[in-house]
């Protein structure tokens, strides 16, 4: 078995800005690394092997990846962390979400087999959350995990959610991800009450002495280091440009659980005769659907044509 070069270190990757990134060691030490040759190929949760250059290191290995969770458009790629356990989508009752954010985040956690769990904010507010909770309906009966909850700017210490949060994220890297203005600072800082204090010193750290914050930072919830929370910087779109559209099917639970049973094997549940995903669309509107199948809104009928016509339409 080969031994790796006694003047390579191992490390995990906890913040980044531009080329420069944040690494820990397993002893705890904390030091500025740099990619060698041009493009920083490195993200948050990366575990790399690196080299000691004076008091900063050169990243030589970025050791495999179980995961990768990014979004893509037409322009770019953003990738927000690697080695991830769960992904915590945190959404607001009000002002009201988007479902089509929503959805583009859940296809992008199940691209990369990374369990999604989504977060309501502002439970406090009855009349907006119980209409939120009701479109959330849909995402329960897919299986996925919906927890409410009632962050605000002052009060209790700890997040209030019918929920035990920290069960939630207890022994795992979990990525807080959520549009502008859904409570996710708020969130973090409750979670990690010294949040500001390493961001702060890591920015200072990466862009010399200027205080700039990170696009993405890992924090350790616990002494022991076994829990971990990265933040990742607000969104308003969410490109799905490396998701090919005929496996958009696959990646939507409740289209999925009807596609098995359409008489094509490359239908595009849009048009084609004998399809099933159609078909299970057609009882619904006629109020009837077996009990084996899985209901599939028309909202997100909606989404997944749209999404489907958007993806055929990328420009290699």
């Amino acid at each position: 078995m080969a031994t790796k070069p006694s003047s390579l270190e191992t490390g995990l990757v906890i913040a980044g800005h531009g080329r420069h990134v944040w690494v820990e060691t397993p002893d705890g030490r904390r030091l500025i690394c740099h990619p060698r040759g041009k493009k920083n190929q490195t993200v948050v949760g990366d575990r790399v092997m690196w080299q000691a250059s004076e008091d900063e290191g050169t990243i030589e290995k970025v050791e495999t990846r179980r995961n990768l969770f990014y979004r893509q458009d037409e322009i770019r790629t953003k990738s927000f962390a690697a080695n991830l356990d769960q992904v915590l989508i945190l959404i607001a009752a009000e002002p009201e979400f988007s479902e089509s954010q929503l959805s583009r985040a859940l296809i992008a956690a199940e691209a990369e087999h990374i369990r999604p769990i989504i977060a309501l904010n502002k439970s406090d507010l009855i009349e907006p959350f119980d209409r939120a909770w009701q479109r959330m309906g849909v995402y329960r009966d897919m299986g996925y995990t919906v927890l409410p909850m009632a962050l605000k700017p002052q009060g209790d210490a700890v997040p209030e959610t019918e929920h035990n949060l920290d069960a939630v994220l207890r022994g795992k890297t979990t990525l807080v991800l959520g549009p502008s203005g859904s409570g996710k600072s708020t969130l973090i800082n409750r979670l990690i009450p010294h949040a500001q204090v390493v961001t702060n010193a890591i920015s200072t750290a990466l862009n010399s002495g200027k205080h700039t914050t990170t696009s993405t930072t890992l924090y350790w919830v616990d002494t022991a280091k076994t829990t971990a929370v990265i933040d990742s910087p607000g969104f308003q779109e969410f490109g799905l440009n490396h998701i090919e559209p005929m496996h958009l099917a696959g990646l939507m639970p409740d289209i999925k659980a009807h596609a098995s049973d359409c008489k094509f094997y490359n239908c595009s549940h849009l048009h084609e005769p004998g399809c099933g995903v159609i078909t299970a669309l057609q009882k619904i509107s006629d109020g009837f659907l077996p009990p084996r199948l899985r209901e599939i809104s028309t909202s997100r009928y909606k989404i997944y044509s749209n999404l489907f016509a958007e993806l055929s339409q990328k420009r290699y």
